[in-house]
């Protein structure tokens, strides 16, 4: 069964836009991403720019902020882009596919992590890569009924 395609926000489109100009080094972004999605940043950031370039001061302000890697400015254009993609149904599937194939390009985390845990111990080990990650245990103990 083909994996089902993930439908990317905005926000997580305008970060991948910018991904390779707010990496601190080539060699990091490598790490992270293959050959082929850290070209596609390039022609993902030029579509959004180009769709957004010129619609206001406001907008052409927060561009230039979101390649120095601002993340005020990269809110702005995540918003700005939100609606261009409401309004315009062709430029968001060019977009997404665009977005897609950076996304499938994420290099995943190959490390190990080894725990060991004696006398009854309990541990958790966990990778996060964005999002929430709850850990650990919720105990709870009822009060017994009076008898």
């Amino acid at each position: 069964m083909a994996d089902p395609i993930t439908v990317l926000s905005a926000s997580a489109i305008t970060t991948l836009a910018v991904q390779k100009l707010i990496e601190s080094g080539a060699g990091e972004l490598a790490k992270k991403f293959t050959v082929t999605a850290i070209e596609k940043m390039d022609e993902l950031r030029q579509k959004i720019w180009d769709k957004l370039r010129g619609k206001s001061p406001r907008v052409d302000e927060a561009l230039v902020n979101a390649e120095k890697g601002d993340c005020t400015a990269l809110e702005t254009v995540a918003k700005y882009l939100d609606v261009a993609m409401d309004e315009d149904a062709d430029f968001a599937a060019e977009v997404q596919a665009v977005a897609q194939v950076i996304h499938a390009g994420r290099i995943g985390d190959q490390s190990t992590m080894t725990q060991i845990n004696q006398d009854n111990a309990k541990g958790w080990q966990t990778k996060v890569e964005g999002g929430t990650a709850y850990i650990g245990e919720i105990h709870i103990q009822e009060k017994p009924p009076n008898s």
